[in-house]
């Protein structure tokens, strides 16, 4: 398939391609990795006047630590935090999930900040995002605003980000002492998109009970979303098989996930059972040491 005739520009800063949104409006997509915008406008399912391609900011190419949290600029590929030492070691788990993505062309290209924009229903990294209570930076024409990731994912294919505004950063905490996280998933096996992905965050107590826990999932629903209720039944206990058990009994309803060719809602919610169990239990053992 051939897109529809398009204009291109080049932003070289931040201001730059947000003075060019502001000119074009809704005539205009923002072009980073490209491995979601450019299908759809094969398929004439986008059809953007203008593309704006921000692959050229530098600045929205790095990793640092800062206060606490490591930040990753918007233009990270899958595969720079997939072998960063820095987050192999301050936050394994991100790594965990990037090396899960596609394949390794789609890993060279695609970016963390135009997946979490796009919000496919089965991108990896909403589910880990929410499980490590991350921050999403946004940068708009009334300037910088940070949003929890619980509050970013909203829909199919929508998120909290306004019109006009470019995700500009992610923020998650370096992991603490006594916790631990992990991310599994069922994959589709043509495109390695996740059927069910779950990602889960433990941090103990010193008698090793669950202090903290937080449990996000994708590819289920129309968006991704925290288990909230088997979040609140595990603080205060210890993970073992009875206490999972009782805590994830009927974690979703089938009602309210996906079903389609992949699997039926049935399916989905019982992917997000074994999933859930298995990561919680690879968390704590990680959080023990």
């Amino acid at each position: 398939m051939i897109p529809q005739t398009f204009a291109y520009r080049k932003a070289r800063t931040i201001d730059e391609a947000l003075a060019l949104l502001r000119e074009h409006g809704d005539e205009a997509k923002v072009l980073a990795g490209g491995h979601s915008l450019i299908p759809l406008m094969k398929l004439r399912l986008s059809t953007p006047e203008l593309l704006i391609d921000i692959g050229g900011i530098r600045e929205l190419t790095e990793i640092r630590e800062r206060d606490g949290r490591l930040e990753l600029g918007a233009l990270v590929t899958h595969r720079t935090i997939e072998f960063s030492e820095l987050l192999r070691q301050k936050c394994p788990v991100l790594p965990e999930a990037a090396a899960q993505i596609g394949d390794p062309q789609v890993r060279n290209k695609g970016t963390i900040g135009g997946s979490l924009a796009h919000a496919d229903p089965a991108a990896d990294y909403p589910a880990v995002v929410l499980a490590l209570d991350a921050e999403i930076e946004a940068t708009g024409p009334d300037g910088r605003r940070t949003i929890p990731a619980r509050d970013f994912f909203q829909g199919l294919f929508t998120t909290a980000l306004r019109p006009g505004e470019l995700l500009t950063r992610v923020r998650v905490p370096v992991m603490p002492p006594r916790s631990g996280a992990a991310y599994l998933k069922f994959p589709n096996p043509a495109s390695r998109y996740a059927v069910v992905g779950v990602a889960a965050f433990v941090k103990l107590a010193p008698d090793d009970t669950c202090a903290e826990v937080r449990i996000g999932i994708t590819g289920a629903a129309a968006a991704a979303f925290r288990a909230t209720e088997a979040e609140k039944r595990l603080v205060g206990k210890t993970v073992d098989e009875r206490t999972l058990a009782a805590a994830l009994e009927d974690m979703v309803d089938p009602d309210d996930l996906l079903s389609d060719l992949a699997a039926s809602a049935e399916y989905r919610a019982h992917l997000c059972h074994v999933l859930a169990r298995r990561a919680l239990r690879q968390a704590f053992e990680r959080a023990r040491g």
